[in-house]
């Protein structure tokens, strides 16, 4: 019978696209600012290393004519004592060192030079700092070096995130 159609089943599964978690990836990192694409993230805190590497990173990003990732990651503390039978659960503490570094960020003068922003993070540095880069296509990650007993006892920031990062990692001394 020609020229009659079949009409399709209502419940017929639908051919799944096989370039949908492609392009659901494409978004989600499309979803950045583009004047912050490739840009440079750097790790701060308010500490004089992380002021150094700052002024390292303002001139790096102004160089490349890219844009400033500043990174703060806060602070996060286990509820319970892992006692080996159960990982430690993590809460976020409210963390207002956040507020205060934007705004000391936003009336400094030397931050003028290129376009930046703030991006605020839950967990362990090293791990927030990569993937902070890699949501940005980061072309590199700029650190201060931790001094003291603490970063010789628990490896420095520096040194973890060298060794796992997937991108250049710059350490300011």
């Amino acid at each position: 019978m020609a020229g009659h159609e079949i009409p399709e089943p209502a419940d017929r599964e639908q051919v799944a696209d096989p370039l949908a978690g492609l392009r659901a990836a494409e978004q989600t990192h499309a979803s950045c600012d583009p004047a912050f694409r490739h840009g440079v993230v750097v790790g701060f805190d308010g500490s004089m290393s992380s002021e150094r590497a700052l002024a390292y990173a303002i001139g790096m990003a102004r160089r490349l004519g890219s844009g400033l990732i500043i990174v703060h990651v806060a602070n996060r503390l286990p509820t319970t004592v892992w006692a080996g039978c159960e990982p430690p659960v993590f809460v976020d503490v409210p963390d207002h060192r956040t507020e205060v570094l934007g705004l000391e960020l936003a009336c400094a003068d030397y931050l003028t030079e290129v376009p930046w922003i703030l991006v605020e993070r839950g967990g362990d540095i090293c791990h927030e700092l990569e993937e902070v880069g890699e949501e940005y296509s980061a072309d590199a990650i700029v650190v201060g070096s931790t001094h003291g007993i603490v970063g010789r006892i628990f490896g420095s920031v520096a040194g973890r995130l060298a060794r796992r990062a997937q991108r250049p990692v710059v350490v300011i001394p």
